[in-house]
Order: C-alpha cells, then sequence, then structure tokens
C-alpha cells in the first residue's frame, strides 16, 4: 500500500481520482493500492516559548535559543490564550494512520519550500521513518499528475529545500519572538510585533511617507515655441528647466514674433523593444494593483484557486522563464490561448514563438506562470480577469518585437536650444496585444540640418517640483524585490539585486501582517503608515532589526542553503548572533520609553495609571494596556490636552489637523465606544437675518 500526502483536500481529491483511490473516508481516500491522505496547510508548526518555560516576558529569559525547536500541533489564538487546534488535531491523527498502513510515501504537498516544510514537519512530529518520494509538478492537470507520478524522485534530493524553509521558519521565530518581547519590556506594550522581514518592510513605508510629508515644492519654469517648416509644426522644448523665473523670462523675451530657428541636428534610428517577459508570481501581483487595484495577497488567493483548477501553472514561482521541454508546448498553448473569444485575432497561427523567455539556467523551482490549456468555465469576473492576464502577457512574450523609427530634432531661435522628439510604429509586434501601438504615433517631418522653421508662437510655463509618491502595492513589491539597489557597497548591491527581502511566496503576507497590526492603512491606492506603525519606525529605525541589506543578505543565504552551497548551521549561528545583538539594542533604548505619570485613570479599566511615553499614552495595567497616541493627522497633542481627552473623554476644538491631501481642518479629538480617538467636527456658526415682522 503505498500513501500519497496532499497539501489540501481539493488536491488530495484530484490525486485520488487519477490513481483510482476512489473510496471516500474521514480524511483520506483509498482504493487500487493507494491511501491519499491531506494536510489543512500548517499542521505542526514551532512551539511557542512557553513550551519552553519561558511564561512571563522578562528582560532576564532574554534572547529565548531554544536548543532543540520543539514541533507541536497547529496552535490558535482564543480569549483563553493559544490552545491546540482540533482540526489539526483531528487530521494528524489520520494522517498517523495511514502513514502506519503504508509500505511508503509519496510527497505530494505543494512543490515549493513551504509545501515541503509542511511535509518534513508533519513526518517529523509523528515520527514516522517510512520512506518517502517527492512529486514535483507544476500544474495540477491529470496529465501532469500521471507524468509526476511516473518520475517520482527520492526524498533525500529535497533536503536542501527542506533545509532552507526550516532556516527560515527558526530565523523568523528567534527575530520575530525575541524582538517582540524586548519592545514590549521596553515600551511597556505588548501590542507591537516585529520581525525579520515585517520591520524593513515597514522602515520603507515609513520613510517615504516621511520623504513626502517633508518635501519642500521648488518652482521651475519651462520654455517652449511652435516652429513650422514646410507644411508641418510642432512643439518644441526648451531642454532644460529654469529654477529662476528671470532667466526664463529674459529667454522668452529674446523670442520675438519675426523670429526663426535653425535645425542643428538631427537624430535617425530605429529602436526595437523586446517582448515582456512572462509573469512569475511578484510582476502578476504588481500589474494586478497597478490594473485592477487588487492587493497583492488576493491575487495570490486569486492565482491559487486557477491553479487548484488546474487553469494555470504553480504560481507561487520567483522566475520569468521557462526551459526549452515547456517552450516545446508553447505553440499549442497560443493555438488554444488564440481559440479563447478574448484574444480572437491576436494570435497569429503560423507564427513561429520568440525564445525571449527561454533559459532554463534562470528557472528555479518552477518555471514562469503559464495556462495550462485546460478551458476557463464558470469563473468569477475577477478569477477570469486575472487568468486572462497571465494569457494575455504569454501572447505578449512570445511575439515578435515592436520596432519603431524615432527622431529627435534639435533647433535654435534666438541663441536658445529647444527639441522634439517622435516616433513612428513600422512592425507594432507585441503591443499590438492590447492596442498600445495607437498610442505613441508621433511622427516627425523630413527635417534636415540647416532647414529654417519659423516660429509661431512660444509659451513658458510654470511648474513646481514634486515628492516621491506614496509607495503603492506595486511599488512596495518592487522595492521589496529590488531591496538594496541603493546600498553604497557594489560587492553587497551586487549580491542582492537578484533576492530582495521576502520571496515571491511570502511577500504578499507580509504586507498583509502590517495591515493586521496596525502598522499601515490604505489610502486609495497608497499605502499609509499609521501613528502606531511611526511610532515604531521611530524607535527602530536606526537599528539592524530594520536594516533591508542585512534581511536581503539572509534571503540570498537562504537561496545558498537552498542550493546546497551554505551549511544550515553556519546560517543559523549567525541568526543567534544577530538576535542577541538586536534583543540587546531593543532593551538599551529603553531611554525612548521614559515614563511619567500622567495623573489620570485609565478611562478604559479604570484601575490603572495612564503613563506618558514619548509618542504614546498607554495605561500601566498589562490586561488593559490601552494606548492613546499623541500624534493625530500630523499634529502632536499636548500634555494638557491628552489629560483633557483622558479625563473627559474629548478635548475641547483644536486647530492645525493636516489631512493626507495635506489639508488643514479643525476638530475635537474624542473616544468612541472602543476607546479608539476619533475626530469630531464642531458645527459652525452661522448667522441668520431676521426680518422684522409688522404687528
Amino acid at each position: 500500500m503505498i500513501a500519497i500526502i496532499a497539501e489540501k483536500p481539493s488536491v488530495g481529491m484530484d490525486i485520488a481520482r487519477v490513481v483510482g483511490a476512489d473510496t471516500r473516508n474521514d480524511g483520506y481516500c483509498s482504493g487500487n493500492g493507494y491511501m491519499v491522505t491531506w494536510a489543512l496547510g500548517h499542521l505542526v508548526s514551532l512551539a511557542i516559548p512557553d513550551t519552553y518555560g519561558y511564561t512571563k516576558t522578562a528582560e532576564e529569559d532574554l534572547p529565548m535559543l531554544p536548543d532543540p525547536f520543539r514541533l507541536v500541533s497547529r496552535q490558535m489564538r482564543t480569549d483563553r490564550g493559544m490552545v491546540t487546534d482540533i482540526a489539526a488535531s483531528k487530521q494528524l491523527k489520520v494522517i498517523e494512520s495511514v502513514f502506519n498502513r503504508c509500505d511508503s510515501i509519496v510527497v505530494a504537498t505543494d512543490a515549493g519550500r513551504e509545501g515541503e516544510l509542511i511535509f518534513r514537519w508533519i513526518y517529523d512530529f509523528l515520527g514516522c521513518t517510512k520512506p518517502f518520494r517527492r512529486l514535483w509538478i507544476s500544474s495540477l492537470t491529470d496529465e501532469a499528475i500521471r507524468k509526476g507520478l511516473e518520475e517520482l524522485k527520492d526524498g533525500s534530493e529535497y533536503d536542501s529545500l527542506y533545509t532552507a524553509a526550516d532556516s527560515r521558519a527558526k530565523a523568523d521565530w528567534l527575530v520575530g519572538m525575541n524582538a517582540s518581547r524586548a519592545l514590549a519590556i521596553v515600551s511597556g506594550s505588548s501590542n507591537n510585533s516585529i520581525g525579520r522581514v515585517q520591520t524593513p518592510t515597514l522602515a520603507m513605508i515609513c520613510s517615504r511617507y516621511r520623504e513626502n510629508r517633508s518635501f519642500v515644492s521648488t518652482p521651475y519654469w519651462q520654455l517652449h515655441v511652435t516652429l513650422n517648416g514646410g507644411t508641418s509644426h510642432r512643439r518644441f522644448f526648451h531642454p532644460a528647466t529654469f529654477d529662476d523665473r528671470q532667466k526664463a523670462e529674459a529667454a522668452y523675451r529674446s523670442l520675438s514674433p519675426d523670429s526663426s530657428a535653425t535645425v542643428t541636428k538631427v537624430e535617425r534610428r530605429k529602436s526595437l523593444q523586446q517582448p515582456p517577459l512572462l509573469y512569475d508570481l511578484t510582476a502578476l501581483q504588481k500589474d494586478c494593483n497597478v490594473h485592477l487595484d487588487l492587493p497583492a495577497a488576493k491575487t495570490l488567493d486569486i492565482a491559487q484557486s486557477l491553479y487548484e483548477k488546474k487553469l494555470i501553472t504553480y504560481p507561487r514561482t520567483g522566475s520569468r522563464y521557462i526551459p526549452e521541454d515547456v517552450f516545446a508546448e508553447i505553440p499549442k498553448l497560443l493555438a488554444f490561448i488564440g481559440a479563447l473569444p478574448e484574444w480572437k485575432g491576436k494570435v497569429q497561427p503560423k507564427a513561429v514563438p520568440t525564445r525571449r523567455s527561454v533559459d532554463g539556467s534562470k528557472v528555479t523551482d518552477h518555471h514562469a506562470l503559464l495556462v495550462t490549456g485546460e478551458k476557463p468555465l464558470f469563473l468569477s469576473k475577477e478569477d477570469n480577469t486575472v487568468y486572462q492576464m497571465v494569457a494575455g502577457r504569454m501572447i505578449e512574450a512570445f511575439s515578435e518585437k515592436c520596432v519603431k523609427d524615432t527622431a529627435t530634432v534639435t533647433a535654435e531661435c534666438a541663441g536658445v536650444e529647444f527639441t522634439v522628439k517622435g516616433s513612428v510604429i513600422r512592425q507594432a509586434g507585441w503591443r499590438a496585444v492590447y492596442g498600445e501601438e495607437d498610442k505613441e504615433e508621433t511622427a516627425i517631418p523630413g527635417w534636415r540640418e540647416g532647414d529654417t522653421l519659423t516660429l509661431k508662437g512660444c509659451s513658458i510655463t510654470e511648474g513646481k517640483t514634486k515628492p516621491k509618491p506614496l509607495h503603492t502595492e506595486a511599488t512596495l513589491l518592487s522595492a521589496m524585490e529590488t531591496a538594496g539597489k541603493d546600498i553604497e557597497d557594489d560587492a553587497l548591491r551586487q549580491a542582492l539585486k537578484d533576492c530582495g527581502i521576502g520571496t515571491p511566496a511570502t511577500r504578499a503576507a507580509i504586507i498583509e501582517t502590517l495591515f493586521k497590526r496596525g502598522y499601515m492603512e490604505r489610502c486609495k491606492k497608497s499605502l499609509v503608515p499609521t501613528e502606531k506603525g511611526l511610532a515604531l519606525y521611530s524607535v527602530v529605525k536606526t537599528m539592524r532589526i530594520a536594516d533591508v541589506a542585512m534581511t536581503g543578505e539572509w534571503e540570498k543565504n537562504l537561496a545558498r542553503i537552498e542550493r546546497g552551497e551554505l551549511p544550515a548551521d553556519t546560517f543559523c549561528k549567525e541568526i543567534e548572533a544577530y538576535t542577541k545583538e538586536i534583543t540587546s539594542e531593543l532593551l538599551s533604548c529603553d531611554k525612548l520609553f521614559a515614563r511619567r505619570d500622567s495623573g489620570c485613570k485609565c478611562p478604559k479599566c479604570g484601575t490603572g495609571s495612564m503613563q506618558f511615553y514619548g509618542k504614546v499614552v498607554r495605561c500601566d495595567n498589562a490586561d488593559c494596556g490601552l494606548p492613546v497616541f499623541r500624534l493625530k493627522a500630523n499634529r502632536t497633542l499636548s500634555d494638557d490636552e491628552i489629560k483633557e481627552l483622558l479625563t473627559d473623554g474629548h478635548t475641547k476644538p483644536l486647530k492645525g489637523f493636516k489631512s493626507k491631501q495635506g489639508k488643514s481642518f479643525d476638530a475635537i479629538v474624542a473616544f468612541d465606544g472602543d476607546y479608539n480617538t476619533t475626530f469630531v467636527f464642531p458645527e459652525r456658526k452661522t448667522s441668520r437675518k431676521f426680518s422684522g415682522r409688522k404687528k
């Protein structure tokens, strides 16, 4: 009897159908010599600190360095603290029973780092010693499952993949648990959490926000002229802007109505635009955020659903390339896409697919995202839109390059230089897929050097410099993906170039964690740090816990462990040393959390006293810990205003607040029913005119 374990029930049942295990039981299927069971995601996890005896948040217990780490059945948070998840415990017993009744195991959890970890932790937790082989597939079609079962590999071939996943999980435990407890000790609150990837990501959000809000806009002026030659005219621009109004106006006055311009330089060349690479998960998430306003986590959920419906290949991929054997299937897949109503006429039947996305050396665990050739039936609007984005990108990626004729003409008028640029598309290629070729037609007349052009008009416009925009999920994903690009050290910057922080599979979860922790919020498409997020950032921004370069270096080392190039022990020793360092660093920052009594009782619990810290006022009752942040809409509440809020439940009307759009407003700060602070806007006084009544 052979056991097969999948990651989810739906995948397990698909595999059971393919192998003929058609008898459904509680938690598994059986038949035809197979017993097919499944996990429910992570059924086993690393034990919480209490398991090791760290039941209190105490400075003398830090840093916590378990040796060895212990595995426990999945826990869930309740009002009574962490308790064992009954569903997880029940399914583990089913899996143990299946393993005990079989001679060998086929591992069919998702073919990636986390999928490997899910199985190995279950295997170790149950104390199983049965031999196991690995099913490694990139698609869940029946054909892919059958082929994968014929090409099973010995489980030991994936030991380094498991080691990398296990090392990552333990590193996150060490950094997250110790740093969060250290911060709780010095801040007097357990409401904060910081982590190995989470905190550098928050630092990106906050530093961009601070840079944006502190930006001082400066004016500039630009000069342009309309020049006519023959039967054509074009608008030319002075190539540089003026930061001095008088200089700009002097240049403008030098242009008289009877001035003429002489063409001094003409550059014409053919420009080639290569087709875009296929999607990996991060590229798909970025485009879905830009074009569909979908959060990264939502895009991943949809992609995972499409994968489980056999419509696309494995979504948690970090590669944008495919190997040669997969390229052989592309003509058939393109023909399939071309038959879909959404892409009618977009795929040329006899065209030979281009090879820009074909490079087996750049394929890691899984190749780039592709459709599978299964018909996309009965999809929701959002699911279908994401599916069609993958299909459309395939057409683009395998289409011909776009060919343009570009021209730059430089002319001099009254001693001032002006230029105009334009292009004409000669071969639309991949840009025809979404009709983008129609947006760029700006033909330049056939002017030559020495030609004289007549001045038909001139103007001067004033603009203002703008700050870098706030991060969106798309730009944050890019920043996480390319973290380290601004590092001055050339060797380290190059090492992090293809790594960044987090992985394609985890970046969405990191972003969602920052929302759940209350560190940031969405304002339309922008990501805006909350007062809580900014307060945490102000404490950790200069510490190593917020160091993007350090986190990126670890991601690189985890990839080296996965490739078998770095011993896990070496990495773990680095993490332990770092954990000691950041724990000490955080514990020594108590000066940032120096407290003094406000003299006010806690309005929520009525027993604790509200303590002034630097940027927050907090209840000293550990069971309550009510926080009140001083910073409200770019205005810091004074001690007296805070005391008034704590005593009366509201302040008097206050001036000087600024909205996220930069507009000033007046408001009362008050507690709502849950003791969160909110703005109350006083009614405006209006004057009324009364006409006298005749008696």
